[in-house]
């Protein structure tokens, strides 16, 4: 019988969909892929790059966000109550320019929170099933569902969330007028493509990087791909490139991915026991 510890699950808890999902190895390909996505949202990626040293510190703010997440997932009630607390102080000091009507307005607007969840959680589900990880139509229905909980720490109404695939569907269709690939999306895109390393590090960079990064823009929808304006392979070479790129990173053994600070799923099975061990075989319990 599986050894799950008295102790905090926290939010989501081990018989969740998100515990098992969050890790997977592709969550990594799936982040980037998100990031492109909410470029395309000229008010909210404005917000970001008025408001960061994106172009500096990029890596710093990619780990910020895979802390909070991990955090969010597999950390105490407490511990994500208090990542969601600091980033909703940190948002309600800031506020951006539009530079063509001078408007000023916060990054806290509801709207632009809400661009960026449903970015998030589209890219992440949409990666992993389509790389091979096994969710129902219920399964991936109950994951969007229950990232209402992530919604809300972030200062979202979870009841002005998309709780299933359906309604996320009938988000995009609605916010798409509102997309562009203004010039902030170009950085972020010149980013990703090329972002700044040790020039020891270029032709890694070039093998491994590039690749995973043009795998991320491939899987984008159609329209994200033409406001881009690159073109991406067939779909169902996507599809294959994905599950491939799935099935290679998910044969590195779990404990030596999980190895990685700040090692959210070795601290949070140390304090629950060996059966709060993600897996994708656990889903359907």
């Amino acid at each position: 019988m599986a050894d799950l510890r008295p102790g905090d699950p926290g939010l989501f808890t081990p018989r969740s969909v998100t515990w098992q999902m969050h890790g997977d190895p592709m969550m990594w390909v799936a982040g980037i892929r998100a990031l492109y996505l909410q470029a395309l949202h000229p008010r909210a990626v404005r917000g970001v790059m008025q408001n960061s040293d994106f172009r500096q510190d990029a890596w710093g703010r990619l780990m910020r966000t895979a802390n909070f997440v991990g955090t969010t997932t597999y950390g105490t009630t407490e511990a994500a109550e208090r990542a969601g607390a600091r980033v909703r102080k940190i948002h309600s000091k800031l506020g951006a320019t539009d530079p063509d009507t001078g408007e000023r307005y916060g990054v806290d607007e509801p709207e632009l929170l809400l661009w960026v969840h449903c970015a998030e959680i589209d890219s992440y589900l949409h990666v992993l099933c389509r790389s091979g990880f096994p969710l129902t139509d219920a399964q991936a229905d109950r994951y969007i569902a229950e990232h209402r909980v992530s919604a809300r720490l972030v200062g979202l109404d979870p009841e002005a969330v998309p709780a299933d695939r359906e309604e996320m569907a009938a988000y995009f269709e609605k916010v798409r007028p509102r997309l562009a690939a203004g010039p902030e999306a170009r950085v972020v895109d010149d980013f990703l493509l090329r972002p700044p390393t040790h020039p020891l590090l270029v032709p890694a960079r070039e093998v491994l990087w590039r690749r995973v990064a043009h795998l991320a823009y491939a899987s984008l929808p159609p329209y994200a791909h033409e406001l881009y304006g690159r073109p991406a392979p067939a779909p169902a070479t996507v599809t294959r490139r994905l599950r491939a790129t799935g099935t290679l990173l998910r044969c590195v053994p779990a404990r030596l991915r999980w190895q990685l600070p700040p090692k959210h799923i070795l601290r949070a099975m140390a304090r629950l026991g060996p059966g709060a061990r993600p897996a994708p075989y656990k889903v359907g319990r």
